[in-house]
């Protein structure tokens, strides 16, 4: 093991101490009228994104898409379940941006900042596009106790998945200059992007639904499970040192 590996269990486990912290102070928080719903939301979806990109394409591009895609999809359909309208062009464009950053940050990993500010960029006009002819990641939005996909979804996500694809191609290709490495770029991404998007997009109803009918007992032992994985995770640097464990 080394001090890097370490260092984010050990941040990995504060973080689900306060997680936790927030799901006991649920009546503090002002019930289901709180925060807690949208935070719900964002923890899941973040999760999905973060270990549907940090798989294939490393842990920096996981971590990235896993906050920005986090933070940005709890807003949107936390507005959904309230049955708000679109809000309109600039929240769209600033979504689309937050995404993006991830998307470029994840990028710049593999071929530097200049590659990962212009995929970033694409990324973010390619969503604005998206969002002006109505896709939309509420798209046929629903809550259900059972995962689901409409047509208009899964073709969302295959186009996703060649625009991508063919972006991160011919961006490899010309900017970093790695033709010989531009083909199975813009495979990993492109699939990545595409099935990443297809699996969030079945389970969204059962999340959507999760989110809004989880019992407020069930919230506190949520806390309590959280509490101790957190615990077990930063306690992770001490029994390497009493087990005597290296540390690179």
């Amino acid at each position: 093991m080394n001090h890097y590996t370490l260092a984010i269990i050990s941040i990995v486990g504060s973080a689900l101490d306060v997680l936790g912290a927030l799901y006991l102070a649920y009546d503090l928080l002002g019930g289901e009228h709180g925060p807690l719903r949208a935070l719900t939301r964002g923890v899941t979806y973040g999760a999905i994104f973060a270990v549907g990109y940090g798989i294939p394409l490393g842990p920096v591009f996981g971590i990235a898409c896993g906050v920005t895609h986090g933070l940005t999809l709890a807003l949107e359909f936390s507005r959904a379940s309230r049955g708000e309208p679109d809000p309109g062009f600039w929240s769209d464009a600033a979504a689309s941006a937050v995404r993006g950053l991830g998307h470029g940050i994840g990028a710049a990993s593999y071929f530097g900042l200049g590659f990962g500010a212009v995929f970033g960029l694409v990324s973010t006009l390619g969503q604005v596009a998206a969002y002006r002819i109505g896709i939309r990641p509420t798209l046929d939005y629903s809550a259900a106790p059972r995962p689901r996909a409409t047509r208009r979804q899964i073709l969302a996500a295959l186009n996703r998945t060649l625009g991508y694809g063919i972006a991160a191609a011919a961006m490899c290709a010309r900017l970093a200059h790695h033709p010989e490495r531009a083909i199975s770029f813009g495979l990993a991404i492109g699939l990545t992007v595409g099935i990443t998007t297809a699996i969030s997009t079945s389970c969204t109803p059962v999340i959507e639904w999760a989110a809004d009918h989880v019992p407020e007992k069930r919230m506190g032992v949520y806390g309590v499970v959280l509490i101790l994985i957190g615990f077990a995770l930063q306690s992770t640097q001490y029994w390497t040192t009493l087990l005597d464990i290296p540390i690179r």
